[in-house]
C-alpha cells in the first residue's frame, strides 16, 4: 500500500495555484522548489511556496482528492487553504510536524 499526498503550491503573491500529487511530498515540493522541472507550469510561474496539503493511506485516494479540488473553484481551493493555513505560510519545513 503506497501512501499519497495531494499538495497546493503558490507564487510568491500567491496569486496563481497549482495542485498536484505525490506519493513523496517532501521531494516533490523540493523539486518544485528547485525547478527540476523548468518547463513545468509550476516553474514558468515561480510556485514553489507549499500552502496546502493533505495524506492518506493510499495514492489512489489522493488521485481522486485531487480531481476533486482540481474540479473546483479557485474561491473553494482559497477555503480550502485558508482553512488550515490562514496566513499562507510556507508550510515545506513543518510537513514534519503535520505528518
Amino acid at each position: 500500500m503506497k501512501p499519497g499526498f495531494i499538495y497546493i503550491v503558490a507564487n510568491y503573491t500567491n496569486t496563481t495555484l497549482y495542485v498536484g500529487v505525490t506519493s513523496d511530498l517532501h521531494l516533490r515540493i523540493k523539486q518544485h522548489k528547485n525547478k527540476q522541472h523548468p518547463d513545468s507550469f509550476s516553474a514558468r510561474y515561480n510556485m514553489n511556496k507549499l500552502v496546502y496539503f493533505e495524506s492518506f493511506q493510499m495514492i489512489e485516494d489522493a488521485i481522486t482528492r485531487e480531481k476533486q479540488i482540481k474540479g473546483g473553484s479557485r474561491a473553494k481551493k482559497i477555503q480550502l487553504i485558508e482553512t488550515i493555513n490562514p496566513e499562507w505560510n510556507d508550510l515545506y519545513y513543518e510537513i514534519d510536524n503535520y505528518l
